[in-house]
């Protein structure tokens, strides 16, 4: 179950559509996993993930360096300061945190693929006239 919820991880950190978010969810849901060894077990899997995603990305000229530098400074010290405090956290709060942000992506999915729909259809209808 384990290869199978890293594999999947793998294919979703490599699209660049956050693999972690999916790693969590996956070790809390199918491995009863608290939510801070889920988290551990996320950041150990995040540095050899982000480091194939980063050869390849510039390998295919897709890192703007000058926008990449500061979001990874300010990155650094964000990710140290929440890790800090989500240890002293309760885990029951960490993991209704962590529903609630997924929540939030979900809707936000929902909102882009609609606004691409309607994008769609319009384009389609002022082709048609």
């Amino acid at each position: 179950m384990y290869v199978i919820i890293g594999f999947i991880s793998g294919i979703v950190s490599g699209m660049g559509m956050g693999g972690g978010t999916i790693l969590i969810l996956l070790l809390s849901i199918f491995m009863n996993l608290d939510q801070h060894e889920a988290q551990a077990i996320n950041l150990v899997f995040f540095i050899p993930t982000a480091i194939s995603a980063i050869i390849i990305g510039i390998k295919n000229k897709n890192i703007q360096w000058k926008l990449a530098i500061p979001i990874v400074i300010a990155g650094i010290i964000g990710a140290a300061i929440s890790a800090k405090i989500s240890t002293k956290m309760d885990v029951g709060l960490l993991r209704k945190l962590f529903g609630i942000f997924l929540l939030i992506i979900a809707c936000y999915e929902i909102y882009s693929w609609y606004k691409m729909y309607i994008r769609e259809k319009n384009r389609h209808t002022k082709n048609k006239n």
